[in-house]
């Protein structure tokens, strides 16, 4: 497989791993998340960036189980089409990003295009399904490769499939889990917006 995007290689896994993300308020499009691993562990966390202060920054913060900075995403300013842009730990004035996100506008291709920077070259991965649904996947440009996945999540004990604000990331062996929880932070982001899902079929605008 070829080399992607590490923001940390300590998140790169040799299996795949099965995330649990849990959003912590429903009052705006993106308040917070925990995010567990299978045992319980506590890995990743967005804390309170659905404030007033934070939401006119339009500013995103990834942070590790222990509140060390991973990933800085912002909005870019001015965009024709609705773009992010990924900042490695604490963004600062003058720093280049390391990826970007946008929308796409192309029916029958894909609901967001990743361009990921580095080593002189320019990778890309495309972001198909509803993430609005939870039902999405991340794939390569090239070989449609599958990176990772968001789905529902069922309840183990009773087979009951849980409520949207708590849903699964797997991440497929060798990609960065924290470029995909940083991608999951874009998406969330970009879900509220009037929006035309594309991928397997068009359907009705905003619901990606």
């Amino acid at each position: 497989m070829k080399a992607g995007l590490v923001v940390d290689d300590g998140y790169i896994y040799g299996e795949a791993k099965n995330l649990t993300v849990r959003k912590t308020s429903m009052f705006f499009a993106g308040d917070g998340f925990t995010v567990y691993d299978c045992k319980g562990s506590l890995v990743f966390r967005v804390d309170s960036y659905g404030g007033p202060d934070t939401r006119d920054n339009d500013e995103v913060v990834l942070m590790d189980a222990h509140g060390r900075c991973l990933l800085t995403l912002r909005k870019k300013r001015p965009s024709l089409r609705r773009r992010w842009e990924g900042y490695m730990g604490e963004r600062s004035d003058g720093q280049k990003p390391i990826f970007s996100v946008r929308r796409s506008s192309v029916i029958g291709r894909c609901g967001a295009t990743v361009e990921v920077y580095g080593n002189g070259r320019c990778e890309e991965y495309l972001i198909e399904g509803s993430f609005r649904q939870r039902t999405c996947t991340v794939v390569e440009a090239d070989t449609r490769r599958k990176m990772a996945e968001i789905r529902r999540k069922v309840d183990s004990s009773t087979n009951v499939m849980l409520g949207k604000d708590v849903f699964s990331l797997n991440v497929k062996p060798g990609f960065d889990g924290a470029f995909a929880m940083g991608l999951v932070l874009v998406l969330d982001q970009i879900s509220g917006d009037d929006f035309v899902e594309v991928g397997e079929e068009q359907v009705h605008p905003g619901s990606f």
